[in-house]
């Protein structure tokens, strides 16, 4: 299970007295801080920083540990990643780790500037001196803390663990931790940090692992992958594997005891919504509405029709009224006469009587005459009333009129003529479809066999016409067989005219003065220039079309057809359409992936890093050792202590017991046992030790510090035998 966060506030700091020592297990994955002699520590919370901004505001806020996701959501976090105040598993970021101390001791509950108890903070192994110097800097001079002791975080666990009868006071500490995993070996309770090894890869390093390979294997559910989340997938599904290769063939076979061992991660889903089928009684009573509603709309529509046709009828009673009163009055006072009734002759009055008859027809649905010409005829002298009135006979108004309606019926009988004219192209089209499929049905491998000849045969006339667009006709006159050609080689005749052309134009006007547009001839040159009547470039387009045809076809009627990569291209490609996604989709397997992650701690190769494994690390730490002999490795690895947060996957034991059975010689005891608590251990036996009577005689006090200053912290070294 992932490691909760403590970060409530503690009340009763001002109840210990000063004396009481304060335990501090500073990892490079949370820090726990803690009364000593206690148990538990009070405040557990990630050992990071992060300084996002508000989106609203712009201003830099500091979070330290974990982070609320609800809160986040106001600040701008791109910018700024969670940090680290540890390189590997030295601090170096004082700045970032003097943010943690400010968050922890608050959590802790001190309230005032300075922190007057002693304080025991755990480092790594081999502690560089600059790191330990500038830990003691901040202490005293920023908290005023009377004293402090600086010891490793796996030799405080192995010596909680030897007084709990864990282990022995000879042994190996294997520790691994967050960023970096050591291998310490103890004399009589003491470590021997000569002998300690160390290899840079960690708990880190393995999440880091498994975020990279699931984001691959699932690249559309990459914003689900966090960094947490799969932090928390690596503590509840990997485990290390007895031997790596079998349990890859394992997998790769895809055997049964595979499919056992693979786990499921389901991401939350909301399946699409079914649509159920309606009952009979549903179909009746909407069906029924229907109908109901279908019968509204036709008595609207036919009391709508009543109206349109007694509108009708008495605007046509009122134009036969204006005709035959027309005919009364005089041809002189006709204007005057129609100036009062808004129509300007006769033959509008006319057009709009035979309009209103043939909707008056439509309306009462009598059958019209289905003569096309005699119905165009009477649409266009509806439609363009004013154009066979001569142009006496109108005013400016109306002859601006007419000059539009002679625009648009011209512009409507070039639509008309082009709408026919595809309509023709179709049935022209649709006859040849017909007479192919005949001539197929007839014989179709004959009809194949001449569909293959036309397309090769169109293939290379395509071919040559761009062989010839780029190097020329061939028609080299100048000898110049190199494959160079100039661009007029590259000319077709009608751009070589037009070019003549220009040229002609250029040289004339050198010639004294230029007259050039002083006759009418000259301007002729443009309409030569700018015609277009260049058939050459219009055959190929045909071609490719054809060829891009026959090809479409050749793909239908013979599956070994394969078609040339250029034209296939300008083809529309059909693309697939999309399916709906199930709950499988939102599924994350983790298969090999469970194993392969934490395999990095015996194989660090496998990430990129060129060091050796936890139980190569065991052999090179005894090698180091300075009191060889066959006894002293036979009671170090008779007492082999597992601590650490990577040392909790299922098969640790058994897999470094394997490793290190190989390096040692036949017969040598090895027993390797797991901490009680691998994580909180350290604290703990920190802890124990800051309680007894013998931590005060090994702290380094601030009135040392400001006599001696780094000097002190150099020959310092914490004893953890009691």
């Amino acid at each position: 299970m992932p490691f909760i966060s403590k970060i409530q506030r503690q009340t009763d700091y001002s109840l210990f007295p000063s004396s009481c020592p304060i335990v501090i297990d500073n990892g490079g994955s949370y820090f726990r801080i803690g009364w000593a002699g206690e148990s538990d520590p009070r405040v557990i919370f990630r050992n990071i920083v992060q300084r996002p901004r508000h989106k609203s505001t712009g201003e830099t806020v500091t979070v330290v540990g974990d982070h609320d996701t609800a809160l986040l959501k106001y600040f701008d976090c791109t910018r700024s990643g969670p940090r680290s105040a540890f390189d590997s598993n030295v601090v170096y970021q004082f700045e970032i780790m003097e943010y943690i101390l400010d968050f922890g001791f608050d959590r802790f509950g001190v309230n005032g500037l300075e922190v007057d108890h002693p304080v025991l903070i755990t480092e790594c192994p081999c502690n560089p001196l600059q790191s330990r110097f500038k830990m003691a800097e901040l202490l005293f001079e920023s908290y005023g803390v009377p004293s402090v002791a600086f010891g490793v975080d796996a030799a405080f666990s192995y010596t909680y663990n030897q007084r709990l009868g864990v282990c022995n006071k000879d042994g190996l500490a294997v520790s691994s931790g967050f960023n970096t995993s050591h291998v310490i070996p103890f004399v009589d309770g003491e470590p021997v940090y000569e002998s300690c090894c160390r290899t840079n890869i960690g708990g880190y390093h393995v999440t880091d692992y498994l975020k990279q390979l699931l984001s691959l294997k699932y690249p559309h559910h990459m914003a689900r992958l966090t960094w947490e989340k799969v932090e928390d997938l690596k503590m509840e599904h990997c485990y290390i594997a007895p031997d790596y290769f079998s349990e890859v063939r394992l997998f790769q076979n895809g055997t049964k005891e595979a499919e056992e061992k693979t786990t499921c991660w389901q991401l939350p889903y909301t399946p699409p919504p079914v649509e159920e089928q309606p009952l009979e009684d549903d179909i009746a009573r909407k069906a029924a509405l229907k109908e109901k509603q279908g019968q509204r709309l036709r008595e609207m529509a036919e009391t709508k029709r009543a109206l349109r046709i007694t509108e009708l009828e008495n605007e046509l009673r009122g134009l036969d009224f204006l005709l035959r009163q027309l005919e009364k009055v005089e041809e002189m006072d006709v204007p005057a006469f129609l100036s009062d009734t808004g129509y300007f002759s006769k033959q509008e009055i006319e057009s709009s009587l035979a309009k209103v008859t043939q909707s008056l027809r439509k309306a009462k649905r009598e059958q019209v005459e289905s003569d096309e010409k005699a119905d165009a005829s009477t649409a266009a002298a509806e439609k363009y009333p004013l154009i066979d009135i001569p142009d006496n006979m109108l005013t400016p108004e109306q002859l601006k009129d007419k000059k539009r309606q002679i625009f648009l019926k011209t512009t409507a009988e070039g639509r008309q003529r082009a709408r026919q004219k595809r309509f023709q192209e179709e049935a022209q089209r649709e006859r040849e479809n017909q007479l192919d499929e005949e001539k197929r049905l007839e014989n179709p491998e004959l009809y194949l066999e001449q569909l293959h000849a036309k397309y090769k045969e169109l293939m290379e006339k395509v071919e040559q016409r761009k062989r010839l667009k780029t190097n020329g006709n061939g028609n080299n006159s100048n000898g110049n067989h190199s494959g160079a050609v100039g661009r007029g080689e590259r000319l077709n005749a009608v751009q070589k005219e037009r070019m003549r052309l220009l040229t002609t134009a250029a040289f004339d006007r050198g010639k004294g003065e230029d007259t050039f547009g002083a006759k009418d001839e000259d301007w002729e040159l443009y309409k030569l220039m700018s015609k277009d009547n260049d058939d050459e470039d219009e055959g190929p387009y045909e071609d490719e079309t054809e060829l891009s045809r026959l090809s479409s076809r050749l793909q239908e009627l013979d599956p070994t057809f394969v078609p040339k990569l250029e034209f296939v291209a300008s083809q529309p490609v059909e693309l697939p359409k999309p399916r709906l996604l199930t709950k499988e989709d939102f599924q994350i397997l983790l298969g090999v992936e469970r194993f392969r992650c934490p395999e990095i701690l015996f194989r660090p190769n496998l990430v990129g890093i060129d060091q050796v494994g936890l139980d190569e690390m065991v052999g090179v730490s005894m090698r180091r050792f300075t009191p060889k002999g066959q006894g002293f490795e036979e009671m170090l690895t008779s007492s082999i202590l597992l601590t650490g947060g990577s040392c909790l996957y299922p098969g640790m034991s058994e897999r470094l017991e394997a490793g290190i059975r190989m390096l040692m010689p036949s017969g040598t005891p090895i027993k390797i046992v797991r901490a009680l608590d691998p994580v909180m251990d350290a604290w703990r036996g920190a802890s124990t030790f800051a309680a007894s009577l013998h931590f005060h005689a090994q702290t380094f006090n601030k009135s040392d510090y400001e006599e001696i200053g780094e000097a002190g912290l150099r020959g310092y070294r914490f004893r953890y035998r009691v």
